[in-house]
């Protein structure tokens, strides 16, 4: 296969790998183009597994780019959230695949150290091998063990408990339309957890709350002024699961994604910077 062949039969996985990483498709994409920049001037002679030369490419770039990212949101106005990035419906029914891209895991890879979180996503969530890892970020395979074992400890702490089917988070997302829709704070109230967190992310940028909104009495009362809007809802699958795309007058004004524990919203996460919807505006005209 030639140097084109071989880059588009993994660039998929390497999105992923570089999103799951960065939190941000437009950065993915760009550490996509440096990976294939990079890809053309290597010999494929001397090259024996294309996907772990290639993710080893990708993954350098990626932390190269987190770094700095880092930096960046030290200074970001409001609650800093994931780019939401538009997903097929099959992905919501691989569990374990729509878990690593939801925003709350992602929100939880932000407390790992830049290494800690190229290593936790190699290896639990593509499964690379230790040595191809220790290549990838610059250590040594026992050191990389080490690294996995702090990561893996520091997530399990903090990642949502439950497993949610995805027919359950569908239902509670038809249950949590109607009543935003009508402005039924009642309903609200039933399918809102009391301790529900709303974070909106508007970077400065649009409007936006700038510190999280904890509890229904609190969330429901914001939700409810929707309805008295034109916003119109439409639904979507969003990192893995089912979430509502807002539009007024016919544009992405915000992408709302749910957390659902137990049948209830645990966790809603507003996106309305419009520097992170321009990714999800492209998806969905390309699938019209």
């Amino acid at each position: 296969m030639s140097a084109t062949d071989l880059f588009l039969a993994h660039r998929s996985l390497l999105f992923t790998v570089a999103y799951e990483l960065l939190g941000s498709a437009a950065d993915a994409e760009d550490v996509l183009q440096e990976t294939w920049l990079r890809w053309t001037g290597v010999d494929l002679a001397e090259v024996r597994e294309p996907r772990a030369y290639l993710v080893r490419i990708t993954t350098r770039q990626a932390l190269a780019r987190l770094r700095t990212l880092r930096r960046r949101k030290e200074s970001y106005v409001g609650p800093w959230l994931p780019e939401p990035l538009l997903t097929a419906p099959d992905v919501a029914e691989d569990v374990e695949l729509a878990d690593s891209v939801s925003m709350a895991m992602l929100l939880v890879l932000e407390t790992l150290t830049p290494t800690e979180r190229a290593v936790f996503v190699l290896r639990e969530v593509f499964d690379v091998e230790y040595d191809e890892i220790a290549a990838a970020v610059g250590k040594n395979p026992a050191a990389v063990r080490q690294i996995a074992h702090r990561a893996r400890a520091r997530v399990a702490a903090r990642r949502p408990r439950g497993t949610v089917t995805p027919a359950e988070s569908r239902d509670a997302l038809d249950a949590f339309r109607r009543a935003v829709e009508t402005g039924d704070l009642q309903g609200l109230l039933d399918v809102l957890s009391p301790d529900v967190v709303l974070l909106t992310d508007g970077g400065g940028v649009a409007q936006a709350a700038l510190a999280p909104v904890l509890g229904a009495a609190a969330v429901a009362p914001v939700l409810t002024r929707i309805a008295a809007t034109t916003a119109t809802l439409h639904p979507a699958y969003v990192n893995g699961h089912p979430a509502l795309l807002v539009r007024v007058a016919g544009t992405l004004d915000t992408v709302l994604a749910l957390l659902v524990d137990a049948g209830r919203v645990t966790g809603l996460y507003a996106v309305r910077n419009p520097a992170k919807l321009s990714h999800v505006t492209r998806e969905v005209a390309v699938r019209r």
